[in-house]
């Protein structure tokens, strides 16, 4: 008997109660033009039918990985939990609203393959709403490919503008994403793990439209709409706890630079870059301190 060929691709489905549209988002996948991939997907305690909609595709295609916890332990535990369970040499995650175009992992594989300096590889975005009609297509607003680090870094931690963090759900390389903190537990950790890839290398856009994004009334924003809140979605433990979102954004953002292998002169460069963006920042800074005071004072 021969040894199973290891995958050359991981996608990561994170998913809790997803039934609506499940079942369209791991169709897309084994559409996929590129089959040399597993799916690994992560259930955080669904109460509807996601189990069973997971279990007879797995039955079905041996690449698979159905795991399931017996509690919802967060968005940002799950999400991290289908990529330490990742074989492939690329991973992306795929949320269980979302669905692919049958081209897409055919041609970011490519690009990674033949340009070993990308370390994301990311299309266009259309967004969808419930039903599935297309409402807007959406290029990246962000500077991804410049030669220098802080300049990627600037681009990627931006907060002005319409950067909605849409790159995460590129294809990465495995081995560069195990070096970062992933999806914290924290409101935009997204943004700040985009920052750190940015700062190992370039990403590359593919000028198609491969990738589609749902936008409905029980989305993580939509469902989720304080910052606050969407602490208590990534973690569900922080729910009755006081924190912090916006100034722990600001500390993790500090860290980054520390912990990728950049010069001393571009590392100065990205402290100038988040001395600015604290300045752009400092009435959300102000919020988190205000919302903290109105909670010791008992107020809502």
């Amino acid at each position: 008997m021969n040894a199973k060929l290891p995958s050359k691709v991981t996608i990561g489905l994170p998913v809790y109660n997803g039934e609506p549209f499940l079942h369209e988002a791991i169709e897309s996948v084994l559409q996929q033009g590129h089959t040399n991939f597993e799916l690994i997907i992560s259930d955080n305690g669904s109460t509807d039918r996601t189990e069973t909609i997971c279990r007879e595709f797995a039955e079905k295609d041996e690449r698979i990985r159905y795991y399931r916890s017996d509690v919802n332990r967060g968005a940002s535990w799950n999400y991290n939990r289908t990529f330490e369970l990742a074989t492939g040499e690329y991973f992306r995650w795929l949320a269980a609203d979302d669905y692919l175009a049958p081209t897409l992992l055919e041609k970011s594989v490519t690009i990674l393959e033949n340009h070993p300096e990308v370390v994301l590889a990311f299309s266009w975005v259309v967004d969808i709403d419930a039903d599935g009609r297309e409402l807007e297509v959406k290029r990246s607003t962000v500077n991804s490919t410049r030669q220098r680090p802080n300049e990627r870094f600037r681009g990627l931690s931006e907060v002005r503008g319409s950067h909605n963090c849409e790159e995460v759900f590129g294809l990465i390389r495995k081995d560069i994403l195990a070096c970062t903190k992933l999806i914290d537990n924290y409101t935009d950790s997204d943004r700040t793990l985009l920052a750190e890839l940015g700062l190992h290398g370039p990403f590359h856009e593919i000028a198609e439209s491969l990738f589609y994004h749902r936008l409905h009334e029980k989305g993580s924003v939509t469902a989720n709409p304080t910052r606050h809140m969407r602490a208590a979605w990534f973690d569900p433990k922080l729910a009755q706890k006081l924190v912090f979102p916006n100034w722990r954004q600001l500390y993790e953002m500090l860290m980054v630079p520390l912990r990728v292998p950049i010069s001393l002169q571009e590392r100065l460069l990205c402290y100038k870059h988040l001395f600015r963006w604290t300045i752009r920042r400092r009435q959300h800074l102000r919020k988190d301190l205000v919302w903290a005071s109105r909670q010791l004072l008992g107020y809502s």
